[in-house]
């Protein structure tokens, strides 16, 4: 059995008898949210830079993001169970993150600094090797940082302030990073068209996220450095890895939510891939006009935060994602519908109002979504627990987190091979006021709002026959409650 280092600090043993962390840890933690979310908003960017701007075929660069994702999501668990492992004055934790922080940084910029005159496949392989690393190495901070939010208190309620804490910081990060991207280093006309503006872009996100994640190590290490921890190691990660992965697959719950969660994300990527591409070529919006739908996004997730939860004391967990699957659908067929056929075709500050609503609507879907399938995943979780004896929340909620980086992936290299299929023009990614013929938009927007929406209603078929009810979860509940009794007065009376 692990045992626990002793704790030398007098300050941190009282700490840690209730395991609440001080306020100043818990903001300096926070910033630590920087390295994600400026990742995930920046990204919004790259395939438009790679696609419009630098001219590479959507396929190819489709085709990278989702090698890149899909091994990222692959070497999840590797870097987790290295994170467990570390064994150093500084805790388990930050000594990986310490290097992932750096690595983030240089890989970041890079990603926006090319080499000029690269030939086509020659540029292929540098965005794929620059998104292969930046994921790798974002994991390498961001996976021991989320497990370090789970460590650093035992309280229920106080661990979901840590949650409450952190996600505050990430909607803080997007709206400054969309800020920064809108107003200063694509502003004006044709801003997103012009590639000298990239690599400064690059360079100033990257260091936000290298500041965000040493203040985030600065602020926790004395507290991080006295958590306890193991001094046994468990067995080894790949002789017990295969038997619990097939174990995790055989449960049908967690099928369902892995199948339906990749082909939601799917249809949420590609349309996300595309959001620039529409913008400036269908609805022909000015740079400072765009960052008011990604504002309105960010709004319509976060009024589904509180939302969710409170639909769910009065309806199911699954009527909920349902739902959220209704908003999402009607924000992918309605307007992009009503443009692809012609019926309504507003340019500029006059199509505003309609894509602001859209927004509002597909944000609010996205964002009950994103509470709903983890809280579901959690059930599936006991349901395992109580049908083969054994917890594998670690497996279930990588399995989620795979599904997602997948998907995002899945979601870019659709949109890329709409691009191709349609054959956008790309000579036109840098000329203002550039024409594109109304057969080509009109298929971009189809490919931008209809596609996705069917591999939303696809995603809702496989998740039809979901069944954990809440009766069902109040009787795994309690048959669990009553095994685990039963367990600790088998172990008194041994």
């Amino acid at each position: 059995m692990a045992v626990a280092e002793p704790l030398s600090d007098p300050i941190a043993r009282e700490a840690l008898a209730a395991r609440k962390p001080p306020l100043v840890v818990k903001l300096g933690y926070c910033f630590g949210q920087v390295v994600e979310s400026g990742y995930l908003t920046a990204n919004t960017f790259i395939f438009f830079y790679y696609t419009a701007v630098l001219g590479l075929p959507g396929s190819l660069v489709g085709l990278a993001v989702a090698i890149s994702m899909v091994i990222d999501a692959a070497l999840d668990p590797l870097i987790g169970s290295w994170s467990d492992s570390v064994r150093s004055k500084l805790g388990r934790r930050l000594p990986v993150m310490l290097v992932g922080a750096p690595l983030t940084f240089l890989s970041m910029g890079l990603l926006f600094m090319p080499p000029t005159g690269l030939a086509p496949f020659a540029l292929f392989v540098w965005l794929t090797g620059m998104k292969m690393g930046v994921r790798a190495f974002a994991s390498m901070f961001n996976i021991p940082f989320f497990a370090l939010g789970g460590e650093m208190t035992d309280g229920y309620v106080e661990r979901t302030r840590i949650v409450a804490y952190r996600l505050l910081a990430g909607i803080i990060t997007s709206v400054t990073i969309t800020a920064l991207a809108y107003s200063v280093f694509f502003a004006g006309e044709g801003g997103l068209q012009r590639p000298e503006r990239y690599p400064h872009f690059g360079w100033a996100i990257a260091s936000f996220m290298l500041a965000g994640a040493l203040i985030c190590c600065l602020g926790v290490w004395r507290y991080a450095a006295s958590l306890p921890r193991p001094l046994t190691p468990s067995k080894g990660m790949f002789r017990r890895l295969p038997a619990e992965l097939a174990e995790i697959f055989k449960n049908r719950s967690f099928l369902i939510i892995f199948v339906s969660l990749f082909l939601l994300s799917s249809g949420y990527g590609a349309h996300s891939a595309l959001n620039n591409h529409v913008y400036v070529f269908v609805w022909k919006l000015r740079p400072e006009t765009m960052q008011i739908l990604a504002y309105t996004a960010l709004f319509g997730i976060f009024l589904a935060t509180p939302l969710t939860p409170f639909l769910m004391t009065f309806m199911e967990k699954k009527a909920a994602a349902a739902l959220s699957f209704v908003l999402m659908t009607a924000a992918f067929t309605v307007l992009p519908g009503l443009r692809a056929a012609g019926i309504y075709a507003p340019i500029g500050d006059e199509a505003l109002p309609a894509l602001v609503v859209n927004q509002l609507v597909l944000g609010t879907g996205f964002g009950m979504m994103a509470v709903a399938f983890p809280a579901m995943m959690a059930d599936a979780a006991d349901e395992h627990e109580h049908l083969y004896g054994s917890r594998r929340e670690g497996l279930f909620f990588s399995g989620l987190g795979f599904g997602g980086k997948a998907a995002g992936g899945m979601g870019a290299l659709v949109g890329g091979l709409a691009l191709d299929w349609l054959h956008f023009p790309r000579e036109v990614g840098r000329q203002l006021h550039a024409v594109v013929q109304e057969p080509v938009l009109a298929g971009l927007v189809v490919a931008w709002g209809i596609v996705p929406a069917m591999l939303l209603l696809t995603g809702a078929a496989v998740f039809w026959p979901y069944r954990i009810s809440r009766a069902r979860q109040t009787e795994i509940a309690a048959a669990l409650a009553l095994k685990r009794a039963a367990d600790v007065n088998e172990g008194r009376s041994s």
